[in-house]
């Protein structure tokens, strides 16, 4: 193992958390700094395909993911109106058999709250909460990282897992502008006590539409249904946590089918969110001598492909075993970087080409559109979820 020890990463998130995790039972010892007072999640739906499920069950969670989890049988595509079905791939014991992990929909926060209890579970006080990181002081022999409540933490190496507006990553390579895509994303979450018996299979729903498109899932062994829907608007405001009418979500979708209508009518109307979709510009750096980034602060990208999270866990693993060998830390770091840029840069390319695929103007060019893109199921199969991040060759 190369002259590091204490890892220190900002952000208690899901990549940092996977991070500690990983890098835990590597034999490092490492702290998380958080700069929230408590922890918790947002109450959102979250989906891991085999690709990123297959290190959580290397951490001994399948247990607790089983519990929790619901295996969709499968992803489809209707059409936004008549809920006729444009295409679809299988997912459950299929996707487990192809790709030798499970894919899963969880609610966030119980996702959330199995890796707290992982990461505790090893170091029971990792993660240290109020620690607003600052900035930070990199020299040779070490890392000194500057809190605004005024103390210092040291560390061997600083993982950036702080988010899409990481403080890490701003003093690295400079602040990122948001760009504004042009789309809003709304996100509900309704009992299924609410709603009418068996309405929806359990099954992962993508309904497309003209300008707009909604996926619908079940969450905690279906006690949950889980709506996000994207639109083509001019809200620009950035942020999970921001609370819109409960009439403008109606109103993006009115027109639309039984399925989205029921969900739509059945929510609390003081509990819809909508935030603006930004992109940031792609980096080409992700490290220094002893900082390197991870997850959202390096490779944010827009909900359209599920995988968001999802990379940050395999960045997790990949970071995990370059450390662990004998090479000097800046060429584990380069080779860290070398290895996940390709990859996550076609995913966020591949999501942001599905935005366009989910939202043309006109029926009769989301059917052309579809037909063209061929056999989503097939492609996916042949990069994305085969991909094992635990064992991949890293050159």
């Amino acid at each position: 193992m190369k002259n590091i020890q204490k890892i220190a990463i900002a952000g208690a998130g899901l990549g940092g958390l996977t991070a500690a995790a990983c890098l835990l039972d590597a034999g490092f010892d490492v702290t998380v700094y958080e700069q929230a007072p408590e922890l918790g999640e947002v109450g959102a739906g979250i989906q891991i395909s085999a690709n990123g499920s297959r290190v959580l069950h290397s951490l001994g969670l399948r247990a607790e993911l089983e519990r929790i989890g619901v295996k969709p049988l499968s992803y489809e595509f209707y059409l936004f109106d008549s809920a006729e079905r444009i295409q679809g791939f299988n997912l459950g014991a299929d996707h487990e058999e192809k790709f030798g992990s499970s894919y899963y929909q969880f609610h966030r926060a119980d996702l959330h709250a199995i890796l707290v209890g992982a990461v505790r579970t090893r170091k029971p006080d990792a993660v240290v909460l109020n620690k607003a990181l600052t900035g930070y002081d990199e020299t040779e022999s070490g890392v000194a990282i500057n809190f605004a409540d005024g103390t210092i933490a040291h560390c061997d190496l600083l993982v950036g897992a702080d988010g899409i507006k990481s403080a890490v990553r701003a003093q690295l390579v400079g602040p990122a502008a948001p760009n504004f895509t042009g789309q809003a994303a709304w996100r509900i979450i309704v009992p299924t006590s609410r709603l009418p018996r068996d309405f929806m299979e359990q099954r992962m729903y993508v309904w497309v539409g003209p300008g707009k498109h909604a996926v619908t899932y079940y969450l905690r062994g279906g006690e949950l249904v889980n709506l996000v829907g994207c639109v083509d608007s001019e809200w620009s405001e950035d942020g999970w946590t921001i609370k819109a009418p409960w009439e403008d979500l109606k109103r993006d979708f009115d027109g639309w089918c039984d399925t989205i209508q029921y969900i739509l009518d059945a929510a609390d109307k003081d509990s819809c969110y909508r935030w603006a979709l930004n992109n940031r510009p792609a980096l080409d750096t992700w490290h220094s001598e002893r900082v390197v980034l991870l997850g959202d602060a390096v490779h944010s990208t827009l909900p359209y492909m599920a995988q968001g999270a999802v990379m940050a866990i395999e960045d997790a693993a990949v970071l995990t075993r370059v450390l662990k060998s004998d090479e000097p830390l800046i060429d584990s770091l380069a080779r860290y970087q070398r290895n996940r840029l390709p990859r996550t840069t076609k995913i966020v390319n591949e999501s942001s080409a599905n935005a366009k695929l989910f939202h043309h103007e006109s029926e009769s060019a989301l059917r052309e559109a579809f037909a063209r893109r061929g056999d989503i199921g097939k492609d996916r199969a042949n990069w994305l979820y085969s991909y094992d991040p635990l064992s991949v060759e890293l050159p």
